[in-house]
C-alpha cells in the first residue's frame, strides 16, 4: 500500500516461517536460482525488446548477464577499485611515518638527555621487587598457619566421625533392645490372653473331675459298707447253723412272729433313715459348693478392693499436688520442683552456668486443644518434667543441685544436653501431615525455641500425629497406608497407635497440662469419694461374704453331724435286725433254709465285692484324672503368674531401655550438632585457604610481573614499605629540579610504538597490494579464457539449433567495444544473405529467439527455464519444430525444471508423463477483473480431481 516491498517465506502448509530478505537470498544463492537472469525467466516483452534492439551492446550486456560473467566483471572491478584505495591509504601512511619518525627522533634526544635519576630508581625497583616477594612471604606463612589449622581440624572431623559411628552403633543397640524387650512384653501379653480362657476351662474341669471323684467315692464306701454288712451277715449266718446244728432246741412260734414283725419295723426305719441320709448328702454337697463360690468371690473381691485402694491413693497424692499448684503450678511437676528452680536461679546470678537451664519443658508449653491434654501427656511421658543444658557443664551443675532436693534411690527429671538456639528448627520437609489431624507440635503453643527444639530432637513430636477417636486413629494408622513421615499417633484417651500395634494407655486424666485446675480437683475429689464408696461397698459386700461363709460353714458342719448320726443309726438298726434275724428259734428254723441264706449271701457278697472293685477303679480313675486336671490347671495359673511377674520387671526395663534411646539419640544429636559446627569451621577455614591460595596467586603474578625471579627477603613488608617511601620522596624532589622522567619515557615510548606500529601496517599492505595484483592477474586471465569458451559454446550451439531448420546463422562478439551482432539466413546454403533478426518475418524472428535462448540455456546453469509466450508469430511448422527442440532439450536435461506459456493450442504433444500442460479458461466478456482464489484453495481442488 506505501509502495514499500516485503518478503515472505511460507511452509508447505501456508504458515509464514520468515520476512527476512536476507534469507531469501540465501535460498536463493544455495539452488542458483537468479530471479533477474532473462535465461530463467525471459518474458515477451523482454525478448521483443532484446530482438528489437538496434543497440549491438545492449545485446552483448544481454549475453554477460545471461552467463554471469557479468556479475564476474562488476566483482573484479570493485577489487581493482579497492587496489586503488589502498593504494592511497599507502601513500598517505609513508607520509605519516616520516613526520612520526622526526618526531620519534625528537622524545629519544630529550629521553637521552635525562640520566641522573636512574641510580634511585634502579633502587627503587629493587625495593619494590623485595616488596612484591615479602608480601608474598607472609601471605604464605598465613597460608601455612591456616594448613596446620585445617589438619589439625580435619583430625578432629575424623575423631568425631569415629564418635558418631561409636554413638550410632550404642543407638542401635539401644533401639534393638527396646524394640526386643516391647516384643518379650507384647509376647507375654499375647501368651497370658492366650492361656486365660485355657485357664477357665481347666478350673470348670478340675471342679467337674472333684465333683465326679467325690460321687465315685461315695459309691465305693457305700460298697464298701454294704460288703461289710454281708461278710458280718455271712458270720451270723454260719455261726447260726452252727449252733442249730447243735442245738435242736426249739423257740416257740409267738415269740418268732413277734420277732419277725419287729425285724420289719426295722427294715422300715432303715429305709426312712437311708433316704434321709440321701437328702442330707445333697445339702452338704450344696453348701460345700456355695462355701467354694463365696470363697471365689471373697478372693476376688479383696483384690478389687487393693486395686481400688491403689488408685485411691494414687488420687488422693494428685489431688493434694492439684491443691498445693493452685497456689504455685509449678508444683503440679514435682512439690520440690519450686526449690529447685530457686536454686537454678541463685546458681545462674552466681555465674555457675553459661546459659540458664530451661525446665521442667511441661511448664514451657501450652495445649491449643485441652481435650488432647492426655494424649499429649502420654506421648511426652517423663519429658514434660525434663530439663536442658546448653552443655555437660552445666548438666553437672544442675545434677549436683538435683541431689540436694531428691534423696537417693528416688527418680531424677531427666537432663537434656543440647546446644541453646534462638531459632525453631524447620521441619517442613520432614513433619507428618494431615488435613484433619495436627501433629503434636502443632498442637502446641511453645515460645522458646530451645523447649521446642528439644521435643523435636528426643520425640520427634512433628511427625506424631493427635486423634481424638480411637476407631478413626485405627483406621488411618492401620486400615491404610499411614501417612507420609507419621511413625505413630496417639487418641485422645492417651492409646498409642502403630501402623501393626496399639497400646491402651495406662492413665485416665492428664496429671501436667490441665489448665482448669478447679474442675480436676472437683472431678478428683468425685472420684476419690466415689473410690471411697466402692471400697465400702466392696467391705460390706466382703463382711456379707465372711458371714454366709461361716453360715454356710455352720449348716455345713450340722449337716455333717447330722449324717453322722443318721450312719450310725442306719448301723445300729442293721445290725439289730441282724442280730433278731440271727436269733435262735428252735421250734421254727429249718437249718436248710438257712444255708440257703447263707449261700445266697456269699454271692450277693461276690457281686457286692466285683461292684466295689469296679467302684475302686473307676474312683482311682477319676482321682488321677482330677489330679491330673488339678496339675494342669496349677501349672497354667502358674504360667500366668509367672508370666505376670515377668511383665513387671520387663516393664521397668522397658522404661529404662527408652530412657536408653533418648539419651543415645540426644548423644547422636550433640555430636551431629558439634561435627556441623566442627565443619562449619572448617570449611570457612579451608575457604578462607582458597581465598588465600588466590591471594597468593594473585601476590606470587604480580610479583613475578615485577620481578621474575624471586629474591630472598629478610626485611618485612611494613619495613620495605617505609624505604620505599623515603626512596620515593627523594625521586619526587629530584624530578622537581630536572622534569619527569618517566613522563618522557612514556612519551618516547608511544612515539616508538605509533611509529613501528604504522611501519609495519605500511609493509603489509604493501606485500597485500602486490600478493593482490599477482592473484588479480591471473584471475583475469582465467576470466578472459572463460569468456572465449562460453561465447565458443554459444556460438556453436546456436548453429547447431538453426541447422534444424536449414537456416544459418553466425554471432559476433566485439569484447572489447563489448558489442554482439546477430545474422540468420532463413535460406538454404548460400543462396540467401545473412539478414539482421529484425529483416526476419515474425515467425523466423520467434524461432531465431528460441534457438538463441536455447544456446544460452546450454551454457548457463539455473534450476529452471521460463518462456512466455514464444511461439506467438511463428507458423505451424516452425512452432513444431521449436517445441520438438524445447522438448528434446528439456528430456535430457530432467533435474530443470521447464514452463513454457503460450496462446496456443498444445494438443499436439505427445502423451508423457514428463509433460504437464495446464489450460486457462476463457475471460468473460465485459469482466474488469480476474477471479483469481487462494492458492490452498486450487492445490485443494487440484488434489480432489487427482483421485480416481
Amino acid at each position: 500500500m506505501d509502495g514499500s516491498r516485503s518478503y515472505k517465506l511460507k511452509s508447505e502448509t501456508g504458515t509464514v516461517v520468515s520476512t527476512r530478505k536476507e534469507e531469501l537470498i540465501a535460498i536463493l544463492d544455495h539452488f542458483n536460482i537468479q530471479v533477474d537472469n532473462p535465461v530463467s525467466v525471459l518474458t515477451q516483452e523482454m525478448s521483443k525488446q532484446f530482438l528489437q534492439s538496434k543497440n549491438e551492446g545492449d545485446k552483448y550486456k544481454f549475453f554477460m548477464k545471461a552467463t554471469q560473467l557479468e556479475q564476474m566483471k562488476e566483482d573484479y572491478s570493485y577489487i581493482m577499485e579497492t587496489k586503488e584505495r589502498t593504494k592511497e591509504q599507502i601513500n598517505q601512511g609513508e607520509e605519516r611515518l616520516t613526520e612520526l619518525k622526526r618526531q620519534c627522533l625528537e622524545k629519544e634526544e630529550r629521553f637521552q638527555s635525562i640520566a641522573g635519576l636512574s641510580t634511585m630508581k634502579t633502587n627503587l625497583e629493587y625495593l619494590k621487587h623485595e616488596m612484591a616477594w615479602a608480601v608474598v612471604n607472609e601471605i604464605e606463612k598465613q597460608l601455612n598457619a591456616i594448613r596446620d589449622n585445617i589438619r589439625i581440624g580435619e583430625d578432629r572431623a575424623a575423631r568425631l566421625d569415629r564418635k558418631m559411628e561409636e554413638q550410632q552403633v550404642r543407638l542401635n543397640e539401644a533401639e534393638k533392645k527396646y524394640k526386643d524387650i516391647q516384643d518379650k512384653l507384647e509376647k507375654i501379653s499375647q501368651e497370658t490372653d492366650a492361656r486365660t480362657p485355657e485357664c477357665l476351662a481347666l478350673k470348670a474341669d478340675v471342679t467337674a473331675r472333684k465333683r465326679a471323684y467325690n460321687e465315685a467315692e461315695v459309691l465305693y464306701n457305700r460298697s464298701l459298707n454294704e460288703y461289710r454288712a454281708l461278710r458280718k451277715d455271712d458270720e451270723q449266718l454260719c455261726k447260726r447253723i452252727e449252733e442249730l446244728k447243735k442245738s435242736t432246741d426249739q423257740s416257740l412260734e409267738p415269740e418268732r412272729l413277734e420277732r419277725q414283725k419287729k425285724i420289719s419295723w426295722l427294715k422300715e426305719k432303715v429305709k426312712v433313715l437311708q433316704d434321709q441320709e440321701g437328702s442330707v448328702n445333697q445339702e452338704i454337697e450344696q453348701f460345700q459348693q456355695a462355701i467354694e463360690k463365696d470363697k471365689e468371690e471373697h478372693t476376688r473381691i479383696k483384690r478389687e478392693e487393693l486395686d481400688v485402694r491403689h488408685t485411691l491413693n494414687y488420687n488422693q497424692r494428685q489431688l493434694k499436688e492439684l491443691k498445693d499448684s493452685k497456689t504455685d503450678r509449678l508444683k503440679r511437676f514435682g512439690p520440690n520442683v519450686p526449690a529447685l528452680l530457686e536454686a537454678i536461679d541463685d546458681a545462674y546470678r552466681r555465674g555457675r552456668f553459661t546459659c540458664k537451664p530451661v525446665g521442667p519443658l511441661g511448664a514451657c508449653i501450652h495445649l491449643r486443644d485441652p481435650e488432647l491434654a492426655l494424649a499429649i501427656e502420654s506421648c511426652l511421658k517423663g519429658l514434660l518434667q525434663a530439663y536442658c543444658c546448653h552443655n555437660h557443664a552445666d548438666e553437672r551443675v544442675l545434677q549436683a543441685l538435683m541431689k540436694k532436693f531428691y534423696s537417693p534411690g528416688t527418680s531424677r527429671p531427666q537432663i537434656i544436653v543440647s546446644e541453646f538456639r534462638n531459632e525453631m528448627y524447620d521441619v517442613r520437609h520432614k513433619a507428618a501431615y494431615h488435613p484433619e489431624f495436627p501433629t503434636v507440635l502443632k498442637a502446641l503453643e511453645i515460645d522458646n525455641a530451645v523447649v521446642a527444639n528439644s521435643l523435636i530432637d528426643m520425640r520427634g513430636i512433628e511427625t506424631v500425629l493427635l486423634i481424638k477417636n480411637n476407631s478413626v486413629a485405627r483406621a488411618v494408622m492401620q486400615s491404610q497406608k499411614p501417612p507420609k513421615n507419621c511413625r505413630e499417633a496417639f487418641t485422645a484417651d492417651g492409646d498409642q497407635v502403630f501402623e501393626e500395634r496399639y497400646y491402651s494407655s495406662e492413665h485416665t486424666r492428664p496429671k501436667f497440662l490441665s489448665r482448669d485446675v478447679d474442675s480436676e480437683i472437683s472431678d478428683l475429689e468425685n472420684e476419690v469419694e466415689n473410690k471411697k464408696a466402692q471400697i465400702s461397698n466392696l467391705q460390706q459386700h466382703l463382711s456379707a461374704l465372711e458371714k454366709d461363709i461361716k453360715r454356710n460353714e455352720e449348716f455345713l458342719r450340722r449337716c455333717q453331724l447330722h449324717y453322722k448320726e443318721l450312719k450310725v443309726k442306719i448301723r445300729k438298726t442293721i445290725s439289730e435286725i441282724r442280730e433278731l434275724e440271727n436269733i435262735e428259734e428252735h421250734q421254727s428254723v429249718d437249718i436248710a433254709t438257712l444255708e440257703d441264706e447263707a449261700q445266697e449271701n456269699k454271692i450277693k457278697m461276690k457281686m457286692v465285692e466285683k461292684n466295689m472293685e469296679q467302684h475302686k477303679e473307676n474312683m482311682e480313675y477319676l482321682k488321677s484324672l482330677k489330679i491330673e486336671a488339678e496339675n494342669k490347671y496349677d501349672a497354667i495359673k502358674l504360667k500366668i503368674n509367672q508370666l505376670s511377674e515377668l511383665a513387671d520387671p520387663l516393664k521397668d526395663e522397658l522404661n529404662l531401655a527408652d530412657s536408653e534411646v533418648d539419651n543415645q539419640k540426644r548423644g547422636k544429636r550433640h555430636y551431629e550438632e558439634k561435627q556441623k559446627e566442627h565443619l562449619d569451621t572448617l570449611n570457612k577455614k579451608r575457604r578462607e585457604l582458597d581465598m588465600k591460595e588466590k591471594e597468593l596467586e594473585e601476590k606470587m603474578s604480580q610479583a613475578r610481573q615485577i620481578c621474575p625471579e624471586r629474591i630472598e627477603v629478610k626485611k618485612s613488608a611494613s619495613i620495605l614499605d617505609k624505604e620505599i617511601n623515603r626512596l620515593r620522596q627523594k625521586i619526587q624532589a629530584e624530578h622537581a629540579s630536572h622534569g619527569d622522567r618517566e613522563e618522557i619515557m612514556r612519551q618516547y615510548q608511544e612515539a616508538r610504538e605509533t611509529y613501528l606500529d604504522l611501519d609495519n601496517k605500511v609493509r603489509t599492505l604493501k606485500r597485500f597490494i602486490k600478493l593482490l595484483e599477482e592473484i588479480m592477474t591471473h584471475r583475469y586471465k582465467t576470466y578472459q579464457q572463460f569468456r572465449r569458451c562460453l561465447t565458443l559454446r554459444c556460438k556453436l550451439y546456436f548453429d547447431n539449433l538453426l541447422s534444424q531448420r536449414a537456416y544459418c546463422g553466425k554471432m559476433n562478439f566485439d569484447h572489447k567495444n563489448e558489442t554482439l551482432s546477430i545474422s540468420v539466413q532463413p535460406g538454404e546454403g548460400n543462396k540467401a544473405a545473412f539478414n539482421d533478426m529484425r529483416a526476419l518475418s515474425g515467425g523466423e524472428r520467434s524461432f531465431s529467439t528460441v534457438c538463441f535462448i536455447l544456446s544460452l540455456w546450454s551454457i548457463a546453469e539455473s534450476p529452471f527455464r521460463c518462456l512466455d509466450e514464444f511461439d506467438v508469430y511463428m507458423d505451424m511448422v516452425n512452432r513444431r519444430i521449436a517445441m520438438d527442440m524445447i522438448l528434446k532439450m528439456a528430456d535430457s536435461q530432467r533435474f530443470r525444471q521447464f514452463i513454457l506459456l503460450t496462446p496456443q493450442s498444445m494438443s499436439s504433444l505427445p502423451s508423457s508423463k514428463l509433460i504437464r500442460i495446464l489450460r486457462m479458461s476463457d475471460p468473460e466478456r465485459g469482466q474488469s477483473t480476474l477471479p483469481f482464489r487462494p492458492v490452498a484453495q486450487e492445490e485443494d481442488e487440484d488434489r480432489s480431481r487427482s483421485v480416481p
